[in-house]
């Protein structure tokens, strides 16, 4: 603190002896910094965050309640609302990791967003790529793990399941809702779901059977 760090309220911070805090940067009540963790200078790390063995560049923020280990943060990066990056995790600058969003033995490239409800392991994703919510990388088969390779400039749908091993060309889209299971190439267009059929006038009819049923 005498250095340049505020800490505010640091009775209810756990910060390790080996922990080393560059000038500038600001941490919250409630926040455990734990083994060698280094943090770069004009961070900010918001409360309830419990951050061990990670490597955090200049100028990141990591929002309330986020949990690493054994990760790394280039600078300008975004962190959180409780997100969870676990070992291996790499960050790079610019990028956004939000909501609810998990990481493990990643590379997310620069500028590139994961902001809301998606799993990411085993992956590497490129430079200014955007993972829609509710994504997951299916990387395990039950015996192996497989990878996901997403490059540069990619557009990942909302809900979409990339069965690994795949690789998503640069600057492909996902269609929401998609199982993706073969490689997409360059610039293209992926869709992998069924056709919608509507049955009309089903719920009504499964209503009158039901209300027989009850006589």
């Amino acid at each position: 603190m005498a250095d340049g760090v505020t800490i505010f309220y640091p009775a209810t911070c756990v910060i390790d002896a080996e922990v080393e805090i560059a000038p500038d940067t600001i941490v919250e009540p409630y926040v455990q910094l734990l083994g060698k963790t280094r943090i770069g200078t004009a961070c900010r790390v918001r409360s309830y965050s419990v951050i061990r063995d990670s490597k955090i560049g200049d100028g990141v923020i990591i929002r309330t309640g986020c949990v690493m280990e054994e990760s790394r943060v280039s600078a300008g990066a975004v962190i959180g609302p409780y997100s969870h990056l676990r070992p291996g995790s790499e960050i790079g600058e610019g990028a956004h990791v939000g909501n609810f969003v998990e990481t493990k033995k990643i590379k997310l490239g620069k500028g590139s967003k994961a902001n809301h409800l998606t799993y990411l392991g085993d992956a590497t994703v490129g430079a200014r790529a955007n993972i829609g919510a509710g994504t997951i990388t299916c990387n395990y088969d039950g015996e192996r793990k497989y990878p996901t390779a997403i490059e540069d400039e990619v557009f990942i749908g909302s809900g979409n399941m990339l069965v690994a091993p795949v690789r998503i060309g640069r600057g492909s889209y996902t269609a929401a809702g998609s199982t993706i299971t073969e490689d997409v190439p360059p610039e293209s267009l992926a869709i992998g779901r069924g056709r919608q059929v509507n049955k009309q006038g089903w719920a009504r009819e499964l209503k009158k059977r039901r209300e027989q049923s009850k006589k």
